[in-house]
């Protein structure tokens, strides 16, 4: 028993060990890079601004019209009309200079209340993006959130939709085509950006943007057929980003391609996960999307309702890989003297909750709410949200709404909890027949914990029911976690004092008294706040109410807990602790009621104290024992 007691120690010494390592060698040099990668992209992102002015306006200049510069690949159709191999994704050229006017092409202006940007007339695609509403960081003077950057930059990111024929068919717009503004040439809510051209051999094509007060653009394609024989044309989109991104790297979020395919469901791509094969064919289907997803912000293209699409997902290695989610519509034929359209639509923006709600709601997207990731307890994740959510619109703040939610929890659990509590209550009354055994068989290890099982069986006691209380909310802290984690409702929404973040961790540390010593501690290393300290002291607290378990090794695992987990969840996100704390002490204050009803005194003092007299006595053993 005692060597199993010295083999624990020593495991739980070499886990702690290994954490810490890894926090200082792993974790500690990624964050520097990220947080370093980070300041670069900021500080490009504002001198590109101050130096040109309004974002999303440059100077007009005629594109590159030789060769095929496109910066993402349309699929290929046969001359019979099917699908032929398509090329890997997103081909680069290598001429600087067509590079350089990719990104110095005529544009017109995206200006609503949540988007400005701008769209390219070299090919009509969507590739400037700034959200209005959104900063990298929770001073108001950090730059907006980018999502989407220019062809010919660096990590170029983007959105372009149209038409594509058979082998042998007309001539139809390309990526480098320059398209002409018709009327207005800025697109903005109510105000519809209309763009056109003519072929010259009698097919004349209309491309109409509209946005409406949020995030989801509505792209029409028209073709007008003066050529005196039908056309058949192909609708096609896709959302091409250049460069692996940084991602959240945590096994709960998923970042990266994504879509949803009918029957076959919602099908995730990590960026990982095509370099093995750079093409991924999904099935063909008459309801879905796809796209790409950050943690918060997302593309995502809704092909057209009225046929059936045949989506891909596809990488092209290389130093700067480029990563494809497009999608192939059915044939679309033009009468000869008629005119035929296509719609498409894309959401480019922040997941919002409630916003992705309505729009699948509205147009009638398949399970448009899956850009979020709720994960395998969706059932319980997104009612959670909602009500935090309602509880937010009613007192105004979102740690508030944990601590209310919190209250509800344990409403709702409050007669797991009673009976719980009950059963410690009786063990405690045990306590002196408890003594009596171990006095006994003070020489029989095996006979004392025979005599102890017999007497929990015949009264009814659970001796692990101290642990109860914290395993039913387990299922509740990770929903929780889920919900602070993955919700952009969440982001930088404050608490009170030094919680400006409720997603982020408690930023105050206790290897500088929690600020009072005037140094900064190294980002890698990892901070134990006062809110992680209140989460552990109020557990330890709720373990003290109980006596220790007879058994040396509950003992360890008991007086151990709350110190683990007051170093684990110091990393986590700051309402996450919060709402252990205070779960912790609304735990505490029914547990004490339960007791004092069972005619049970509390002796907190007493209890502490008998641990550390325990653990004395533990070690006095080993050393009788490693002498014999």
């Amino acid at each position: 028993m005692m060597q199993d007691n010295k083999n624990f120690y020593l495991a739980i010494g070499l886990s702690m060990l290994v954490l810490i390592l890894w926090q200082i060698f792993v974790i500690g040099p990624q964050e520097e890079e990220r947080r370093a990668r980070l300041e670069a992209q900021q500080a490009a992102e504002q001198a590109r601004i101050e130096a040109q002015g309004e974002a999303g306006t440059v100077s007009p200049a005629a594109p590159n019209g030789s060769g095929d510069n496109r910066a993402g690949v349309v699929p290929n159709v046969a001359s019979d009309g099917t699908e032929t191999a398509r090329p890997s994704a997103t081909v680069t050229s290598g001429d600087q200079s067509t590079t350089s006017q990719q990104a110095n092409t005529p544009r017109a202006v995206i200006d609503t209340p949540s988007l400005r940007g701008s769209i390219n007339l070299a090919g009509g695609r969507i590739d400037d993006l700034l959200l209005k509403n959104y900063r990298e960081t929770i001073d108001p003077e950090s730059p907006l959130i980018r999502l989407f950057h220019k062809v010919g930059t660096e990590n170029a990111y983007y959105a372009e939709t149209g038409l594509v024929a058979a082998a042998g068919g007309p001539q139809l717009p390309k990526s480098d085509t320059l398209w002409t503004v018709a009327g207005n040439d800025t697109l903005a809510i109510g105000t519809p950006l209309v763009l056109t051209w003519d072929n010259g051999a009698g097919l004349t094509f209309t491309r109409t943007y509209e946005l409406d007060d949020d995030y989801m653009f509505t792209i029409t394609e028209s073709v007008e057929n003066a050529t005196g024989e039908a056309v058949t044309v192909f609708p096609y989109g896709f959302v091409s980003r250049r460069g692996r991104p940084s991602t959240s790297g945590i096994w709960i979020l998923h970042e990266g391609l994504l879509g949803m395919f009918g029957e076959e469901g919602l099908t995730e791509v990590g960026y990982g996960d095509l370099e093995d094969d750079n093409t991924m064919e999904l099935p063909k289907t008459d309801r879905g999307w796809l796209g790409i997803t950050d943690k918060y912000w997302a593309a995502a293209l809704i092909p057209p309702s009225d046929a059936s699409f045949k989506g891909r997902f596809a990488l092209n290695p290389g130093v700067q890989p480029a990563y494809q989610a497009d999608f192939l519509s059915d044939a679309l034929t033009v009468p000869t003297g008629g005119e035929a359209s296509s719609i498409t639509r894309l959401f480019a923006g922040a997941k919002q909750t409630n916003l992705i709600d309505s729009y699948e709601k509205d147009f009638q997207i398949e399970r448009f709410d899956l850009l979020i990731d709720w994960g395998w307890f969706y059932f319980l994740t997104k009612p959670l949200f909602y009500s935090l959510d309602w509880l937010f619109k009613v007192f105004g703040n979102f740690g508030v709404a944990i601590l209310m939610v919190t209250v509800g929890i344990k409403i709702i659990f409050f007669w797991f909890a009673n009976k719980s509590y009950v059963s410690m209550s009786k063990m405690k009354l045990l306590q002196p027949k408890m003594k009596e055994i171990q006095e006994r068989y003070k020489d029989d290890r095996a006979g004392q914990q025979q005599a102890m099982m017999k007497l929990y069986k015949e009264e009814k006691i659970n001796p692990l029911a101290g642990c109860w209380p914290i395993l039913i909310q387990i299922p509740v802290f990770f929903a929780l976690y889920k919900v602070l984690f993955v919700t952009i409702e969440m982001r930088h929404a404050p608490f009170f004092g030094w919680v400006q973040d409720l997603a982020a961790p408690d930023p105050t540390t206790i290897f500088n008294l929690f600020g009072l010593i005037p140094i900064s501690m190294p980002e890698w290393m990892p901070l134990i706040g006062i809110w992680p300290l209140l989460m552990g002291i109020t557990m330890f607290l709720q373990m003290k109410l109980n006596p220790a378990p007879p058994d040396p090794t509950q003992q360890m695992i008991f007086n151990w807990m709350p110190v683990i987990f007051t170093v684990m969840l110091a990393t986590f996100p700051a309402g996450l602790v919060i709402y252990w704390a205070w779960n912790n002490l609304l735990s505490i204050i029914q547990q004490y009621i339960i007791m004092r009803r069972q005619g049970v005194e509390i002796d907190f003092f007493g209890n502490i104290l008998d641990t550390f007299r325990q653990e004395k006595k533990s070690k006095q053993i080993e050393r009788t024992d490693d002498a014999e």
